[in-house]
């Protein structure tokens, strides 16, 4: 038999989650490309699942859908719509409605959310277990992103410039850190980040980040850990 010229597969993806909470457009654009100005290399371009739960059937959905897309976020599906009206008018946008699973049970293959931290964006709450710890001891290089589902992730080698680490627990990282490293996932805001050689270009607890010029430079290049301390994002030394 010839072979099908298609292949289905199921995967897996890690994606921000927008929850949005105000329903006027202009709002929610020029919230969003404030932030998107302040790390490009982190969102610009990058794709998003909106969460709709806290808006009504009153809200436009196409300016909406156009204050997102304008701000240079590309929208591949909509979730936590509850209202039948609202589910139409997306659903005649071209986008998909997503169900998501239910809180602290997540789907087996299912990533979680890496929330994107606006004003009128809310994290997600979960909070999920940490089970087991992941080691990698090899260098991790621009371009590869490694997700440690459930548990701390531990890198013994340097970490490059475009290289992701993504940990549901706390993150450490035994050599050179130059790329982005995003500690309690899941909504763990517990979390914390232990790098001996901190350079890198984003770091993120519990989806609250700094990008590179926000690390206080008496701690850039050196040995670090980050942890929040009443939602801010906090540095000290590590001893």
């Amino acid at each position: 038999m010839p072979q099908s010229p298609i292949e289905l597969k199921g995967s897996s993806f890690t994606l921000s989650v927008l929850h949005l909470h105000h329903t006027d457009p202009a709002t929610v654009r020029k919230a969003l490309a404030e932030k998107v100005s302040q790390a490009p290399a982190f969102l610009r371009n990058a794709p998003v699942v909106v969460n709709v739960s806290a808006l009504t059937r009153d809200v436009n959905w196409r300016q909406m859908q156009q204050a997102i897309v304008g701000s240079g976020l590309h929208i591949v599906g909509v979730s936590g719509c509850k209202d039948e009206q609202l589910k139409r008018t997306i659903s005649r946008s071209g986008l998909p409605l997503l169900t998501e699973g239910k809180e602290k049970k997540p789907a087996g293959d299912v990533q979680p959310e890496v929330p994107v931290v606006v004003p009128v964006v809310a994290a997600a709450a979960a909070e999920p277990s940490v089970e087991r710890t992941r080691v990698i001891s090899t260098p991790v290089r621009s371009g590869q992103q490694i997700y440690a589902k459930n548990c701390d992730l531990i890198v013994t080698n340097n970490v490059s410039a475009g290289a992701e680490l993504i940990a549901d627990g706390n993150i450490h990282i035994y050599g050179m850190m130059r790329g982005r490293a995003l500690a309690g996932a899941g909504g763990d805001k517990g979390s914390q980040i232990f790098c001996t050689n901190l350079s890198a270009e984003l770091v993120s607890i519990g989806g609250v980040y700094w990008i590179m010029d926000q690390i206080p430079n008496e701690f850039f290049g050196k040995a670090s850990r980050l942890c929040l301390k009443d939602g801010e994002l906090t540095i000290q030394t590590l001893n």
